[in-house]
């Protein structure tokens, strides 16, 4: 193996930092793609994969990305999202979304972080894909030919050098530097997370609603009784501290009072955390031979899930565009073009959404009520919506 003092020729045709999600993807379909089956690819990671085995953050997967993932893993224990129920807490007005409507097993998925992550490693392992554990990388140094990295492991200090280096770090919005380059808003809320039970379930309902401190998101968990939930309730972060703190009784109370009775009462609660949200999106997906995808371009509010169907999204695009021209500079000039629409639609919906349903004076309540019971009546373009959240835009 060569090193940084043989500059022409790289140790790697790409390394990939971070092993999450978006980053395991981009190994294995890259590492299966016929046209790149002799690159040489390397998977850099501070942890070691059996970290996130137990996680049990619940994440949500569209259609459009299980048909993504399908060519590389996909977990047993996803559950299906069959219907997404849309309402404003204290004004009138919903909409609601059914798999029919599109022809679809399912619109999305519910996935645990760990099974995902697990079921990705695993397609990864049957890779030529060369895997650092426990290796930090940091200072990157690039010229016209390729990157350098230097690299903390448990081997101690080195240098590596790849033709490409993608960054596919996660990390939520608190713990982000305020990087020049990047879009940057704090929404001023705190998301409350954790399992809920209830006493009536709706298999396979997700539901959505908007208060006037922010989105409350209902993801089925599926198990023997289907009576667990994943809990995203966004607020004030005042709020969400006294919330944190409340014994469980008083705040299942109090999220009852809020999320209503549709699935009868809340009954246990378990996992509670808490963090702060915000909006950090790069303008750009590429600086020479460098790419980001997924977190590192682009940490999203919560609302309507789109975050990680972003990401993965990114590193389909580039795995098609390195397969199509090679790991050079142009690929990644091209890369960055093909995601621009994608990233704007999707990036500008999430942002509006997030801030435009918090805002509780005037007529925007009734305009926002009227404007989702007007999508009942308007089928094309309740698709058209729910057509951009499963699949965004691919060129």
């Amino acid at each position: 193996m060569t090193t940084a003092s043989s500059p022409a020729t790289p140790d790697y045709d790409l390394a990939i930092v971070g092993a999450g999600p978006v980053g395991l993807a981009l190994a294995g379909w890259l590492a299966r793609r016929s046209a790149t089956r002799h690159a040489s690819i390397a998977l850099i990671d501070a942890r070691e994969p059996a970290a996130s085995a137990n996680d049990p953050r619940a994440i949500a997967v569209s259609h459009g990305s299980r048909v993504l993932l399908d060519t590389l893993a996909w977990p047993a224990d996803a559950t299906p999202i069959e219907h997404i129920h849309v309402s404003q807490r204290g004004h009138f007005g919903r909409t609601l979304i059914d798999r029919d409507e599109h022809a679809l097993a399912a619109l999305g998925y519910v996935v645990r972080y760990g099974s995902i992550v697990q079921a990705l490693a695993g397609a990864v392992r049957g890779t030529r894909v060369d895997w650092l554990t426990s290796t930090t990388a940091h200072t990157p140094q690039q010229d016209a030919d390729g990157v350098t990295l230097t690299l903390d492991g448990p081997q101690g200090g080195r240098t590596l050098r790849a033709r490409i280096v993608t960054n596919a770090e996660g990390g939520l919005f608190h713990e982000q530097q305020a990087d020049a380059g990047k879009h940057r808003r704090d929404y001023g809320q705190t998301a409350l997370v954790g399992t809920v039970t209830v006493s009536a379930p709706r298999p396979n309902v997700a539901w959505e609603r908007f208060t006037h401190e922010g989105p409350l998101a209902l993801l089925p968990l599926g198990g023997p009784r289907q009576a667990d939930y994943s809990l995203v309730w966004c607020c004030t972060p005042d709020e969400a501290a006294r919330r944190a703190a409340l014994p469980d009784d008083a705040f299942l109370h109090e999220l009852g009072s809020v999320f209503g009775e549709r699935m009868g009462e809340f009954v246990a609660i378990a996992g509670r955390a808490s963090f702060p949200l915000g909006l950090n999106a790069a303008q750009t997906l590429v600086s020479g031979r460098i790419a980001i995808v997924g977190n590192a371009a682009q940490t999203l509010h919560p609302v309507a899930g789109q975050g990680l169907n972003l990401g993965l999204r990114d590193a389909h695009t580039l795995v098609d565009t390195l397969s199509a021209q090679g790991f050079e500079a142009t690929a990644l000039a091209t890369f960055n073009a093909r995601r621009a629409l994608d990233r704007r639609l999707t990036i500008g919906a999430t942002d509006t959404l997030a801030r435009l349903f918090t805002i509780d004076a005037g007529p925007l309540p009734l305009l926002r009520g009227a404007a989702l019971t007007a999508l009942e009546f308007v089928p094309p373009l309740k698709k058209v919506i729910a057509r951009q959240m499963m699949f965004g835009q691919r060129n």
